[in-house]
């Protein structure tokens, strides 16, 4: 594999020469590697041309082991000569000096204090994070520069780390968004194989916001023809209003180059009859057509605002109050959510 002279995710960020590879004989691991690696940098500038909001990520692993057939941080294993397909979902960089390196950029007379984004490559709340326990450490560092930051998860462990992300959030902005496309079980089984239930996310929305820490829900992916249906985007509503969340936002699946090689391999084995649908869809590139798109937009945000939460894109977060604060000022309850498209 090419560990050496590797850029990962920005300029400067080269991983060193001494890697690690480990595997773990229990269940929840079992078929899994972890590379562990030290990282030459950890905090990376967003391409210029990125339709992201926001300018600085920092991503602890690459490789994820959700599974998501559709994901579209695949093809970045390509670049270590690692598989994108079950490669991806099985063989975990482990970027084991994140926090230390992010100490010590947050500490540099260079860094600004600028907005930085997690989960927004792979799931920063992997499997994984449960044995390295990578987060405690990046969030301590946010938190003790009162440097602002959000986090995008499908993951339930995050629920871990209540505590540091409610001392984070009163001394600067915190955002959570927690990612549930559809609640349709046999969907969720087979396109995301290896993440929490949808429901059980949506707990999460709702444990975060009864501590005070504001959550929204980014409704991603909408998978055309087969999570789409009228009946399925409000169920999904309707449930992601009951678990009180500040917000939803729809997203249609896009299929860049990595990702779309694999999902159509899933298309093909789970729903053959799908594929010149899906061909005809994604004929003009790696986006769904801007009319499908407003469709979802449209139908999403009139069921929102049916179930009393509004339509929201990308937002700058609000602090969380203090407890005392929350007494003083109880209509300020809810914190604020930065929005992370994948």
């Amino acid at each position: 594999m090419r560990w050496d002279n590797l850029r990962d995710d920005g300029p400067g960020a080269l991983f060193g020469a001494d890697v690690v590879s480990r595997t773990f004989d229990t269940p929840e691991f079992r078929g899994i590697t972890f590379h562990e690696v030290r990282a030459r940098s950890i905090v990376n500038r967003v391409p210029g041309a990125s339709r992201m909001p926001f300018e600085w990520t920092v991503n602890p692993y690459r490789g994820c082991t959700h599974a998501c057939v559709y994901c579209f941080a695949r093809r970045t294993h390509g670049y270590l000569d690692l598989d994108t397909g079950t490669g991806f979902d099985s063989q975990i960089v482990v970027k084991t000096n994140a926090a230390e390196l992010l100490r010590r950029e947050l500490s540099s007379r260079r860094w600004q204090g600028e907005h930085i984004a997690m989960g927004t490559n792979v799931d920063c709340y992997q499997r994984g994070e449960g044995r390295y326990r990578l987060m405690p450490g990046i969030l301590t560092a946010l938190r003790d520069h009162a440097n602002p930051f959000s986090i995008l998860t499908k993951g339930t462990l995050i629920l871990r780390d209540l505590d540091l992300l409610r001392s984070a959030a009163a001394v600067t902005d915190v955002g959570v968004s927690v990612s549930v496309g559809s609640l349709d079980e046999q969907l969720w089984r087979t396109v995301e194989p290896g993440t929490p239930a949808p429901e059980r996310r949506l707990d999460v929305v709702r444990t975060l916001t009864e501590h005070g820490i504001g959550s929204g829900v980014l409704m991603a992916p909408v998978i055309p023809f087969l999570g789409d249906s009228p009946a399925q985007l409000r169920e999904t509503v309707r449930a992601v209003a009951a678990a009180g969340a500040t917000s939803v936002t729809p997203l249609a699946l896009h299929l860049r180059p990595g990702a779309r090689e694999w999902f159509t391999a899933w298309l093909t084995e789970h729903h053959p009859g799908l594929v010149r649908h899906y061909e005809a869809l994604y004929a003009d590139g790696a986006y769904a057509p801007k009319w499908y798109q407003r469709r979802i937009t449209r139908q999403v945000h009139e069921l929102a605002a049916e179930y009393g939460i509004g339509p929201s894109g990308p937002a700058r977060p609000r602090r969380v109050p203090e407890p005392a604060e929350q007494c003083a000022e109880p209509a300020d309850h809810t914190g604020g959510v930065q929005l992370t498209l994948l």
